[in-house]
């Protein structure tokens, strides 16, 4: 009788803890660094040197053994990379270098399987 009582209390709370899928999504935050698998120097202005990098962080979720694909746009220039996601949630990274006509405003999408778009960010580059 105790046990199928616990039983009974114990198999909702399983259920619950199973749940649904997470639909893959990410967050994106743009800096000058990566320290620590952190972004460091966020910002969505960047007035940076001809020849320094612009990272792009992720946090990942619901996409733990596949490929997403960063990437970076504006107007006809685009720039990818792509990287495995072992598990969910990971956390990632990526960086394009700016040089000289890359001024402007950018922007990176993060493209998960079947080209979802798990979460993009906008940001501005001006060079010294």
């Amino acid at each position: 009788m105790r046990r199928l009582f616990l039983a009974t209390l114990l198999c909702p709370t399983l259920l619950l803890a199973q749940g649904t899928p997470i639909r893959p999504h990410a967050e994106l935050k743009t800096g000058t660094a990566v320290e620590k698998m952190e972004i460091v120097g966020e910002s969505a202005a960047f007035k940076v040197a001809a020849g320094s990098k612009i990272f792009v962080w992720a946090k990942v979720m619901g996409a733990a053994d596949t490929t997403v694909t960063f990437v970076f746009t504006k107007g006809d220039k685009t720039s990818k990379q792509a990287l495995k996601v072992p598990r969910s949630p990971y956390r990632t990274h990526a960086y394009r270098t700016f040089r000289k006509g890359d001024e402007g405003e950018w922007t990176v999408t993060l493209i998960g399987d079947q080209e979802a778009v798990l979460g993009s960010a906008t940001f501005k580059v001006e060079l010294q």
